[in-house]
This record gives structure tokens, C-alpha cells and sequence, in this order.
């Protein structure tokens, strides 16, 4: 499963972009703060991806940051949010301030958010209140996440095959302190580290 696409933005529309990458065009669905981020038409990006995949509809989402995929997976979690309802709730209130709306138990700022309902808003401080944090960046990770900063494309590499984040987060940070003491480990580059790290876990989540 990759963890990102970099290539040329052939186009940006109201809710997606359109990226080639060495000949394959992509439609990529994102939230409209990634719309902002992201460079002009022409020149070359990276999105972090997460992959829809039903037996009747396959559909590919993108983000401008590993956090702000991190959050659109945290908001699934809640009963009713889907991934399409997610990237609404993205594109219609800042990370930074939904993520202040949770901790705070402001209902009433949630219930003004496009895509959440006075039910939906109730079910999502049920769910996110107090485990998200946020970063310097602005997006999100979980509370007691050790894996979040260091190891953060590892896990949602794993995630985005299907496995539950937090199994995959207490794995990876139980691995990789295992091998912070293995000499051979720290002496690849940070992409073999990656790679050897994400193969070992999914061994053990197998």
C-alpha cells in the first residue's frame, strides 16, 4: 500500500485535484484546506493518501500532511462519520479549531459545522473529547500516541490496510525501541528504517 503520491497537479477543482505521476493520472478527493495548501496547476506535489476500497466503488483520498490524514481517519471512528462526511467536516472548520470545539464540549460550535447534526456532534465528543492533540503544524495526532512523530508514516502505511490505528501504534512504538538499541537497525537510512520497521510490524500483526 503507498503512503503517498508526488507528481505533477494536472488540476484543481472545487472538492479534488488531478495528479500525474509518471504517466498515471489520479483523481484525488481533499478537503479544502489542502486545496490552499497545495502549489498552482503545473507544478509538482505530494499528497498524503488513503485508499477507499468497496466491492462496488474504489476512491482515492489525499491530504496536504500525514496529521491532517491522521485526523480524517480519528473522525471514522465516530458512529455515523464516514469518509466522505469527514472530508466535508474537514473542508468546513479548521483542524485547529475542531479540534479546540472537541476539547472544550462545545456542542453548540460543532452543530454549526456543515455535515454534523445536533446527534452526530454529540456522538463525536463521545469519541474524540480529550484523545486528540495538536501539533506544531496545526493538524492532529492522538493523545499518548508515541508513535505519532517519529514512526507516523509507518503507522498510517498499516492503518491504510486495514488495521485498527491504536493496535498499529502501540506495535510500531514497541518495535522501534526494541530496535533503537540494534546497530545494524540504525545504521540504514531513515526510508530502509521505515521499510524494515513496517514489515516487522505487520508480521506481528498478522
Amino acid at each position: 500500500m503507498f503512503n503517498s503520491l508526488r507528481g505533477t497537479l494536472t488540476a484543481k477543482l472545487p472538492h479534488s485535484v488531478y495528479l500525474d505521476t509518471g504517466g498515471v493520472e489520479w483523481e484525488i478527493a481533499v478537503p479544502a484546506p489542502a486545496l490552499s495548501a497545495l502549489p498552482p496547476a503545473g507544478e509538482t506535489a505530494r499528497l498524503y493518501t488513503w485508499l477507499l476500497h468497496r466491492e462496488d466503488a474504489m476512491a482515492l483520498f489525499g491530504f496536504a500532511s500525514a496529521e491532517d490524514r491522521a485526523l480524517f481517519l480519528d473522525l471514522q471512528k465516530v458512529e455515523g462519520v464516514g469518509p466522505k462526511a469527514a472530508l466535508k467536516i474537514m473542508s468546513s472548520i479548521p483542524s485547529r479549531q475542531l479540534i479546540c470545539a472537541l476539547d472544550d464540549g462545545d456542542l453548540s460550535r460543532l452543530e454549526t459545522v456543515s455535515g454534523i447534526g445536533k446527534k452526530t456532534a454529540q456522538k463525536m465528543l463521545l469519541a474524540l473529547k480529550g484523545k486528540l492533540t495538536l501539533n506544531a503544524g496545526g493538524g492532529s495526532s492522538s493523545v499518548g500516541n508515541p508513535a505519532a512523530t517519529p514512526w507516523q508514516n509507518v503507522v498510517s502505511a498499516l492503518v491504510n490496510m486495514g488495521h485498527d490505528r491504536r493496535d498499529c501504534e502501540n506495535a510500531v512504538a514497541r518495535l522501534a525501541e526494541t530496535l533503537n538499541s540494534d546497530a545494524e537497525f540504525s545504521a540504514l537510512n531513515r526510508t530502509a528504517q521505515e521499510d524494515f520497521l513496517f514489515r516487522r510490524t505487520l508480521r506481528e500483526l498478522a
